[in-house]
């Protein structure tokens, strides 16, 4: 009989550059106080899911968020694991600049008036997060950009590396904390297209299962946690 792995994978809590509204792929920047305190929220609303484990990913504010979560579960005994595969999506010559820039140039070049419009055709399903990245990636000066099928490759392989070696220990609930543009890449074409509709937002929870080899999306853009967690506090 397989084991069946439960992964509740946690966008990081806001940031500094995310408050100034700035591009934060492979840059970093601290939690704000919001953020750490949505942070201990998300972590008192999982209080009663046992973690067998923890991962996150290379950059600052996620081992921040995932420091905070388990403080605040009672499960500071366990150590988390730093996956690079799991960090954010390199935006290349965009990093720190607005973002409304950033998604004003690829808005363009995918022929939008403006990036409102391209998100509002991302909201009906006219365009894709794959089509919005690779048009990063095309307009990236340093070509340092990571296109869409480079962050869903590397992120999925660090994803089922996991599921395996995890499985082999027998079930288990997996907390896993990444990015909002790594999430989406790894979990869309495994059945959250079907779940999420838009943005990917701070602290926000998706869970995903593990079964015979096989992935299940459950939920997407969860923020019962972080709700629940603070009708707690």
């Amino acid at each position: 009989m397989s084991s069946r792995i439960t992964f509740y994978v946690v966008r990081h809590g806001r940031t500094l550059m995310n408050t100034l509204d700035r591009v934060q792929g492979w840059c970093d920047s601290p939690l704000t106080p919001e953020g750490q305190q949505v942070a201990k929220y998300v972590g008192l609303g999982m209080k009663e899911i046992p973690f067998r484990s923890a991962y996150c990913s290379t950059l600052r504010r996620t081992r921040q968020t995932v420091g905070i979560i388990l403080a605040a579960k009672g499960q500071e005994d366990i150590q988390p694991i730093e996956i690079d595969g799991f960090r954010e999506a390199g935006f290349g010559s965009f990093e720190s600049g607005k973002n409304l820039r950033m998604w004003e140039s690829a808005a363009f070049f995918l022929h939008y008036k403006s990036a409102e419009a391209m998100y509002n055709d991302l909201l009906a399903g006219k365009v894709t997060f794959r089509a919005i990245l690779n048009a990063v990636k095309e307009l990236d000066q340093f070509d340092m950009a990571e296109s869409y099928e480079q962050v869903e490759q590397r992120t999925q392989a660090s994803l089922r590396a996991i599921a395996e070696e995890e499985a082999a220990k027998g079930d288990a609930n997996i907390l896993v904390i990444a990015h909002g543009m790594s999430i989406v890449a790894m979990l869309l074409s495994l059945g959250g297209d079907k779940l999420l509709k838009g943005h990917l937002e701070n602290a926000a929870v998706c869970k995903v299962v593990y079964e015979s080899g096989t992935f299940t999306v459950e939920s997407m853009n969860d923020l019962s946690y972080a709700e629940r967690g603070k009708q707690a506090s």
